[in-house]
């Protein structure tokens, strides 16, 4: 047996030592979805290691610091950039995924109007934590659906899609990093006392054994973004309201995208608002910028919520994104993840025979055979507009709104309906369901798909031309293009299916170059994973974080190698 297999041999007896040997998985098929990404992202990894407990992921992170392999911390692995997954297998060390999925946890502080989420907790389970106090999580749908972790949201500034809110943000965290000397050191900055030593203070979080006098509510740290909804309502701006390497919104665990190792973090949770939901459609594009800029500069309260969908996002979504539609609206988002592991499982188990997108293909011919589930009002709208918006505002907004609605359209191109509560939540849930539909699409239609270009873009808040107009030599390669958003942040989700034989990478940088001649900025909420790279500051912050280059190398297109080898991130990207 060579140094290195004697080496990682030794590594992995440890592992399973410190989590048990059930906790560590080795080979192709145990670790295969957790190495492959929902979208992108794939690669061999020596082990993925399953801690129950903060103390053992400490004690895991300290083994594999010591046996110099690189760390990539994982949660969900519900990202569409590959950003918690291997990219190929050109790394120079060995490479160990940390799932944190068996570490859930949400204490609540301060009344309800603070929690703590260790690193497996799902937004759904945040958000039926909060329930029953009449409060939210800084995020309610879309990501929630599909079990993403409150960490990772963190991590990658992710969401926005409540206007009110922002990305997701804290200044309040325990983590660990590697230093420029290679070791691992624990750092709190929770606001909460919990002792001196790592053991004291990762045992006592797990239990949450502090009292309130343990919590310091006294410092000037934030636990949400306190600057957002003043800038959102900037309509003639110039710049993005917000995008995932604004520099303004990095700060140790936020947008820190797995180059530290975070064990818990602290955020603000916000009162739940009555709500109404109204459903708007239009063939005009100026008809939503008004109401967009209206609703953002005249009213007091800006509104909850507004998702864009457009007609051809709709339609692949009514038939590609049916099944998750049905699973959430049957079963509610807590069995979304199960659903989503077995469908993993049993791919892989397929694969292994050479043969690829078989659950698909069975899905969607089940799917055919049920009924519409789409309320008529809606299918309605969908015939008759190109432009859909979901419009939510406060309950005491709405009579105002509908009067502005009212008059908005009475010579305009468009109309919309008052939602009933039924009408409304499918609504929703549609536009969500729109997101993996393209995945499906690519399956089911491999022999004409060659694979996505899978974009999210953080347009100029005074930007009226949001409706992209592709050259024709561009749209010709393409089959199919989703466009949905978050239309009031002008954010927006851009999926396009590239023709079988055209080339998705080279599709990929002609975008770019029409994005940054519009002063866009990408990606705007799902950080740069493996796909993008990332821009000098983020490139700078990344190794400020982690100058070792320990956890997760690579992302943002920068270096592999053990201490950013002859990387210069002031000037990468």
């Amino acid at each position: 047996m060579s140094g290195a297999s004697q080496g990682t041999a030794a590594l992995l007896a440890q592992l399973r030592g410190i989590v048990g040997d059930a906790h560590v998985l080795s080979g192709d098929k145990p670790t295969r979805r957790f190495r492959k990404g929902y979208r992108f992202g794939d690669g061999p990894v020596l082990a993925v290691v399953r801690p129950g407990t903060l103390l053992e992921q400490w004690y895991a992170l300290q083994a594999i610091v010591a046996a110099n392999a690189i760390v990539i911390m994982q949660a969900a692995n519900t990202g569409l950039t590959g950003g918690s997954t291997p990219d190929g297998a050109d790394y120079d060390r060995p490479v160990v995924i940390v799932s944190t999925l068996r570490l859930a946890g949400v204490q609540l502080i301060n009344a309800g109007r603070q929690v703590v989420c260790l690193p497996g907790a799902t937004l759904d389970r945040l958000e039926k934590v909060l329930a029953p106090l009449d409060r939210e999580p800084h995020s309610v749908i879309g990501s929630s659906c599909i079990g993403a972790s409150v960490l990772g949201g963190v991590c990658n500034n992710s969401g926005g899609s409540l206007v009110r809110r922002g990305p997701a943000y804290t200044e309040m965290a325990l983590f660990a990093q590697v230093d420029a000397d290679g070791q691992l050191q624990l750092v709190n900055h929770l606001g909460i006392a919990l002792g001196d030593t790592p053991e004291q203070i990762l045992e006592r979080l797990q239990r949450g054994d502090y009292a309130a006098a343990d919590v310091d509510n006294d410092n000037d740290r934030a636990a949400s973004d306190p600057r957002y909804a003043e800038q959102v309502r900037q309509v003639d701006a110039a710049t993005p309201a917000r995008y995932n390497a604004d520099p303004a919104r990095h700060y140790e665990a936020s947008g820190s995208a797995g180059k530290l190792a975070v064990f818990a973090v602290r955020l603000d949770t916000f009162a739940r608002e009555p709500g109404e939901v109204f459903y708007i459609g239009s063939n005009a594009m100026e008809d939503l910028t008004a109401i967009r800029r209206h609703l953002l500069t005249a009213f007091e309260r800006l509104p909850i919520s507004g998702e864009y969908l457009h007609r051809q996002a709709y339609d692949i979504g009514e038939r590609y994104g049916k099944d998750t539609f049905l699973l959430i609206d049957r079963f509610g988002t807590a069995r979304v993840p199960t659903a989503f592991a077995l469908k993993s499982r049993v791919d892989g188990r397929f694969e292994s025979l050479g043969l690829r997108g078989v659950t698909d293909r069975v899905i969607q011919l089940a799917m055919q055979c049920l009924p519409g589930h789409l309320p008529a009002r809606m299918r309605q709208f969908r015939d008759r507009y190109e432009h859909h918006l979901l419009l939510k505002v406060s309950a005491v907004d709405a009579a105002a709104t509908e009067t502005f609605l009212r008059n908005h359209f009475a010579d305009g191109e468009g109309d919309f309906f008052q939602c009933t509560a039924e009408e409304g939540r499918k609504a929703f849930l549609h536009r969500f369901a729109v997101a993996g539909a393209a995945v499906r699409y690519r399956e089911v239609h491999r022999r004409e798909v060659e694979d996505i270009v899978a974009l999210d873009v953080a347009l100029r808040r005074d930007d009226r031309a949001w409706v992209e107009q592709l050259p024709a030599a561009i749209d010709a390669k393409l089959a199919g293009k989703l466009y949905y958003g978050h239309f009031f942040c002008h954010v927006f989700h851009q999926d396009y299916i590239v023709r079988k034989g055209e080339d998705p990478l080279a599709i990929e940088h002609a975008m770019w170059a029409l994005l940054d001649a519009r002063g866009a900025e990408y990606p705007a909420e799902h950080n740069v994973g493996h796909l993008y790279p990332a821009k000098p500051a983020l490139a700078a912050f990344y190794q400020q974080l982690d100058p070792s280059n320990t956890f997760n190398p690579g992302i943002g297109q920068t270096a592999k190698t053990r201490g950013w080898g002859s990387c210069d991130c002031t000037t990468h990207g």
